[in-house]
């Protein structure tokens, strides 16, 4: 005889847990109780309904992170962690506590109607960890060295050429002010941004680190291979999309990452707006920023031919293949009056397509050939790596 599923809808906060349970095919939640978010009252209430059943779980995805995931798959508990945008809303709605968000999450968990992501592993989540404080750091050095600049211009010190060069950093530490306090200002705002600077730098240096070392510098070695993508731009993708491997199709990772346009279609009318700019903001913004690299025409510099060493040809094919391709299309939509914003959006979500194949490709053994004639030799289409589909003009 089949055990009756026990299914679980976990509404998880700081320092409670709101709990309810359905079993079965029963039409209402058995019980919905809170516990304490402490990693024992959970995992004891958890072993005593396993006594039942096959326990099921699920919870939104939030601030709490991953814990109770790895709490109760430690208990050998099928737990889901669910995407809080794709839970469906009722209109007529209005009342919203711990216990009705438990029970509606059990309701549409047990009706399959719930989208469950992908959970990092410890290893993933750490990388992306590193990689998010890098980002922090980097915009707290832009808010400091506007902050700067501004104080400056509003005590009438300017400087005459570009700014952050070596020039300018001369000048800056050559500064005096005539009233202690302004001077005292000043100095606390440049130990700011120097400070800054020393963070940023080390933990790019870690990620470069990172980036030489087992199981990331296959991957991150190809994908140095397109134009745009360097060693930090390759690890924030890696970080942030963790496995390409679970996208089926390249469309796929274009939607995870909100490159995709919005539709309201019906009937005969077809409308289309801008990007949905859903999913994983950060690998977009690289992806974007990759993107405005291709308004040049295709080239085999000097940077490129460096990473280019030690890669498959079929890699460097497919590689230069995303130069003309993505270089072509950035033309056609210019041509055409689009903006270059819309235009560079356009080649970010076929940027994809190619990150897509290229990220995908197994090369156990790859042997020592010359970057430009392996490009030369090869035909324009890879027989080992899929073609990116044609994405409609944004």
């Amino acid at each position: 005889m089949k055990a009756t599923t026990i299914w679980v809808g976990l509404d998880v906060h700081k320092e409670t847990i709101s709990v309810a349970v359905l079993v079965g095919d029963a039409g209402t939640p058995r019980s919905v109780v809170t516990v304490r978010n402490d990693g024992t009252e959970l995992p004891r209430l958890v072993r005593k309904l396993s006594k039942e059943g096959p326990v099921r779980a699920c919870y939104e995805a939030g601030g709490c992170g991953y814990q109770v995931y790895r709490e109760l798959s430690e208990l050998g508990v099928e737990c889901d962690v669910i995407a809080p945008s794709l839970i469906p809303v009722r209109a007529g709605d209005r009342v919203k506590t711990d216990r009705r968000d438990a029970e509606k999450l059990v309701r549409l968990y047990r009706a399959g109607e719930l989208t469950s992501i992908r959970v990092p592993t410890p290893d993933e989540e750490a990388l992306r960890d590193l990689v998010r404080c890098r980002e922090d750091v980097r915009e707290e050095v832009q808010r400091h060295r506007h902050r700067l600049l501004k104080f400056l211009l509003r005590h009438g010190r300017t400087h005459d050429g570009a700014h952050w060069t070596v020039k300018h950093w001369s000048w800056l530490r050559t500064l005096r002010f005539e009233q202690p306090l302004v001077d005292r200002v000043f100095r606390d705002y440049l130990a700011a941004l120097e400070a800054g600077i020393t963070r940023l730098s080390g933990l790019e240096r870690e990620i470069d680190a990172c980036a030489e070392s087992e199981p990331y510098k296959p991957i991150v070695g190809r994908l140095r291979c397109l134009k745009g993508i360097d060693t930090l731009s390759a690890m924030v993708l890696i970080a942030e999309i963790c496995d390409f491997d679970r996208f089926q199709r390249p469309q796929e990772l274009m939607a995870f990452v909100g490159l995709v346009p919005r539709e309201h279609s019906s009937g005969s009318k077809q409308r289309r707006g801008s990007i949905t700019k859903t999913g994983n903001d950060n690998a977009r913004r690289i992806l974007v920023e990759a993107a405005w690299h291709y308004r040049r025409p295709p080239n085999r510099s000097v940077a490129l031919l460096a990473r280019w060493k030690g890669q498959a040809p079929e890699v460097i094919n497919h590689a230069f293949s995303a130069q003309t391709r993505l270089h072509n299309r950035h033309r056609r939509l210019i041509s055409r009056g689009k903006a270059s914003q819309i235009a560079t959006t356009a080649v970010a979500r076929e940027l994809c397509g190619f990150i897509w194949a290229i990220a995908r490709a197994r090369h156990a053994s790859v042997p020592e050939c010359s970057p430009a004639a392996s490009v030369r030799s090869q035909t324009r289409r890879s027989a080992h790596l899929p073609r990116p589909a044609r994405s409609s003009g944004s």
